[in-house]
């Protein structure tokens, strides 16, 4: 009897520990895949409690999780032939854990290599103004090129970014000076316009003041007032021109109104 109880005291302790042994945990964020005596079950393992059979299953935990892979700078040169260095990050997921365990070794490296091989061809299809202005297209463009290599991996691209262009210190000098040049030529052409107007609006008061010789007294006394109001110790009178003219009439007139010797 005392044989019979320790056996079965032995059978219950190996059977916890077995049941110990083959529990595992695996996180909200995590799917498990599991391999029996070599080969992948067709279902990974849910969050929560799962159990294994001691030495015949093995299970690998997968990061469901968005991932966030900084692309190291590369260098490169334009189809502009500019030697720029351009950096990018990475948002990925994966969304099927089997393949991305079963059909590439390691998919973080993986993605990580294809992403920098991607972002080089990409800046020698492209030109330097794309690189500055259009990075939309750009960012489009290296999404595609990742996608193709990482639908067989089970892995989806969220975003692919360009995140900052690094250009030689002569091309940089270079486009200050064309920006310099561009600013001044515009600001030519609005100065240029400016008088334009001015010259067409002078005109346009020249001939309404001479259809009313009235109205250039009336702009002579508000200049008047304008100066007086300044508060300055010299007052500048103009002469008004028709005043001349009114002089010279009435000494044509008079010349021609005197009798010859």
């Amino acid at each position: 009897m005392g044989v019979l109880l320790f056996i079965v005291v032995v059978l219950v302790v190996l059977g916890g520990l077995s049941s110990a042994i083959s529990a595992r945990v695996v996180k909200q964020i995590e799917r498990g895949v599991v391999f029996r005596l070599g080969r992948v079950l067709p279902e990974p393992r849910p969050p929560g409690l799962t159990a294994l059979i001691p030495i015949v299953d093995q299970m690998k935990r997968v990061n469901m999780q968005v991932v966030t892979m900084t692309v190291p700078a590369q260098d490169g040169i334009t189809r502009d032939n500019v030697t720029v260095r351009v950096d990018a990050v990475v948002y990925y997921r994966v969304i099927d854990p089997i393949k991305a365990v079963v059909q590439v070794q390691d998919y973080a490296y993986a993605i990580a290599q294809v992403a920098q091989t991607s972002l080089r061809s990409i800046i020698g299809k492209s030109e330097l103004d794309d690189l500055l202005c259009n990075r939309e297209h750009l960012n489009e463009g290296l999404e595609v090129m990742l996608d193709s290599p990482a639908v067989p991996w089970g892995i989806e691209i969220d975003r692919v970014e360009i995140k900052d262009v690094e250009l030689p210190e002569s091309m940089k000098r270079s486009m200050s000076r064309q920006a310099e040049a561009e600013r001044e030529r515009r600001a030519r052409i609005i100065t240029a316009d400016g008088e334009f107007q001015a010259s067409k609006r002078l005109s346009e008061a020249a001939s309404a003041m001479a259809a009313t010789p009235a109205a250039l007294q009336l702009r002579l006394l508000q200049t008047m007032v304008e100066v007086a109001a300044e508060k300055n110790s010299t007052l500048v009178l103009p002469f008004p021109v028709e005043l001349l003219r009114y002089f010279d009439a009435v000494a044509g007139a008079t010349s021609r109104a005197d009798p010859p010797d």
